[in-house]
């Protein structure tokens, strides 16, 4: 059975959003594998803490990633 591992930086995304993602990737699965599958397929979301995750050796933040998703250049 299909498990789909997500990891996000903590406090980017709301609760909704994360429940978009898990429908999302579920169909996104369901569309290959079939319906029949689709109540074995799972979505596993885990959020890294802030500044604990690295891009480039740099930690990135919550509030960076942030500033990404708004069109604004991170420092």
């Amino acid at each position: 059975m299909p498990l789909i591992e997500v990891h996000l930086i903590e406090k980017v995304f709301n609760p909704e959003q994360k429940r978009q993602i898990i429908q999302k990737l579920t169909d996104a699965m369901v569309s290959i594998e079939g319906e029949n599958m689709r109540g074995v397929t799972w979505v596993k979301i885990s959020e890294v803490t802030s500044g604990e995750w690295g891009i480039g050796g740099k930690p990135l933040t919550t509030e960076a990633v942030k500033e990404l998703a708004a069109g604004r250049h991170a420092a």
